[in-house]
């Protein structure tokens, strides 16, 4: 399996995600928020957001909120599937393929993203939270790489 997770890290890091994905429209929508505000460069990839300045008239955009959610089902999905590798890379490849070629977002901008989500956990809900959903951004990010690599970046 491409996945080094054990069934219990796979259990717990369920755990941590959940509470996080219950609201996922309001937390997708402060993860992102925080990123436009804390890495300005990540708005050049958003033509909508681009001449937003403030984190309040972020947060009140459909826009911002759309991408939040649709970030955090897709996560959703893939948490889903951890004790799937071939499932979870069947979630993965396709987004990372149409990040990599159609919206050439850099993959830096994956790490950043993550790790503004475990920020949010541990604020939240406590370290231990995020100590187990760490390891699942890193088995994200490590496989989207990968697909950069494979197009060629």
């Amino acid at each position: 399996s491409a996945m080094s997770l054990s069934e219990a890290e796979v259990q717990s890091a369920r755990g941590a995600w959940e509470k996080i994905y219950v609201d996922a429209e309001d937390n997708g929508t402060t993860v992102l928020v925080r990123m436009f505000t804390e890495h300005p460069d990540t708005k050049s990839y958003f033509t909508h957001f681009k001449g937003m300045d403030s984190a309040e008239e972020m947060k009140q955009s459909d826009q911002v909120k759309g991408h939040g959610k649709k970030v955090f089902s897709a996560i959703n999905d893939m948490v889903q599937h951890l004790d799937n590798s071939e499932a979870f890379l069947g979630i993965v490849t396709p987004l990372g393929k149409k990040h990599a070629t159609q919206l050439k977002i850099d993959p830096k901008n994956f790490r950043i993203i993550c790790d503004i989500i475990l920020q949010l956990m541990e604020e939240k809900f406590g370290g231990d939270c995020k100590a187990s959903f760490e390891k699942v951004t890193n088995e994200i990010c490590t496989h989207l790489n990968n697909i950069y690599k494979e197009e060629g970046w």
